[in-house]
């Protein structure tokens, strides 16, 4: 592994880069007001922890690369997570336009759903992998300990946690704005519009991002 002080340096550019407002932060915070912390939190799991599951062994074995080169699958990817996210998004609207004359509560988010939404939002965004593949490799020693893959196993898995945490403290103070504003059942329906709007601008997002290039 690299030295203590290249260490340091790399704790404090991933913690910039985790409290940098994107677009898995905008999605928790409306997952919390909108559902509440049960599926804020398990939405922030699926940006960090379910996303790394599949991000680190990609990086560690080199795949990461290839779909980063590779224009059609690296598309692919991405119109796919974006569509979903119209998807749910449109879903969140209709619900909350049917809520107008016939108030209830929130309809619940199964985990499953949570974990899902939250990993797709992470996955189809290229800023994590990028990152991952352009700075991890930088503190990795060729002659240490370990090897290099896992040396970037370890690394990853430390930005991952390090983003669960501080990501489960956005979603816990989301869910409490939440929770005050579901005692309100005037509001419920504006609770399902924001997260409608939110998971749909950000597939609109991607597409569009696609769309200047």
């Amino acid at each position: 592994m690299a030295d203590p002080s290249s260490l340091m340096a790399f704790y404090i550019a991933a913690l910039a880069l985790i409290l940098s407002p994107g677009p898995d932060m905008l999605l928790i915070v409306a997952r919390g007001i909108g559902q509440g912390r049960r599926v804020a939190l398990l939405t922030a799991a699926g940006t960090t922890l379910v996303a790394a599951l599949v991000q680190l062994p990609l990086l560690a074995l080199g795949v990461a690369s290839l779909v980063a080169a590779t224009p059609f699958l690296f598309l692919t990817l991405k119109w796919a997570g974006a569509v979903y996210l119209i998807w749910l998004g449109l879903r969140c609207l209709a619900r909350a336009s049917k809520r107008r004359t016939t108030p209830a509560a929130v309809p619940p988010v199964s985990n499953w759903a949570a974990l899902r939404t939250g990993a797709v939002s992470n996955l189809t965004n290229p800023k994590p992998m990028m990152f991952l593949l352009a700075f991890l490799p930088q503190f990795v020693d060729p002659a240490g300990d370990y090897s290099p893959g896992l040396q970037l196993l370890i690394l990853g898995a430390t930005l991952k946690f390090t983003s669960f945490v501080l990501m489960s403290c956005v979603a816990l103070g989301a869910g409490g704005v939440g929770g005050f504003v579901a005692r309100r059942t005037g509001l419920l329906a504006w609770q399902e519009r924001l997260t409608g709007a939110v998971m749909l601008g950000l597939g609109v997002r991607l597409l569009w991002a696609d769309a200047r290039v």
